[in-house]
């Protein structure tokens, strides 16, 4: 009996989660970087934005624009066993860049503001397959309360992460590229 609460309390929790984001269907945030390195230089002096643009009841495509690339999509999905995240890259014709839709499932049920999303065999392989071996290890965070949304990618030596302001919605950004 304990078993199956913990699943049904796991569920609660992700949807929750998911629900939070969810709200904010059709409004775009600013954020900025608040941890990084040498690695993240492609960010600097550039308005960073999410839109969640997309939202039905299993899945949530929130769009990140960086200046003028609007190359990049995080992909939320609710599973059978959890969330998983994946990055839509495209290139500004619309096509499929050869590194895109890696990410991960969830390994745990979270919280209603935190969830980790450890990368999964099949990133693995394209991020060898394309010479990224440092991205083996990726574990992607998201974070979100009523005032700050937050992406985050950790692995050994990289530590990026982007908060957005929840509390003051911004311009839409144009469309995502391949998403017209």
């Amino acid at each position: 009996m304990v078993s199956s609460f913990a699943a049904v309390a796991a569920d609660a929790t992700q949807n929750s989660y998911f629900d939070a984001i969810a709200a904010h269907c059709g409004k775009a945030y600013e954020g900025v970087v608040t941890a990084g390195n040498a690695a993240d230089d492609g960010f600097t002096g550039k308005t960073l934005i999410m839109h969640v643009r997309e939202c039905n009841d299993k899945e949530l495509k929130v769009p990140f624009h960086v200046g003028d690339d609007h190359s990049r999509t995080w992909v939320i999905t609710k599973t059978e066993q959890g969330l998983r995240l994946k990055h839509d890259h495209r290139h500004k014709d619309g096509s499929e860049d050869k590194v895109t839709m890696y990410g991960g499932d969830t390994a745990n049920s979270g919280t209603v503001t935190e969830q980790s999303f450890p990368v999964d065999a099949e990133s693995i392989a394209n991020f060898n397959e394309n010479g990224l071996t440092q991205s083996v290890t990726n574990v992607w965070h998201m974070y979100i309360t009523p005032e700050v949304f937050t992406y985050r990618l950790t692995r050994e030596n990289r530590d990026f992460r982007v908060d957005f302001d929840l509390t003051k919605p911004v311009a839409l950004p144009p469309t995502p590229w391949g998403h017209e």
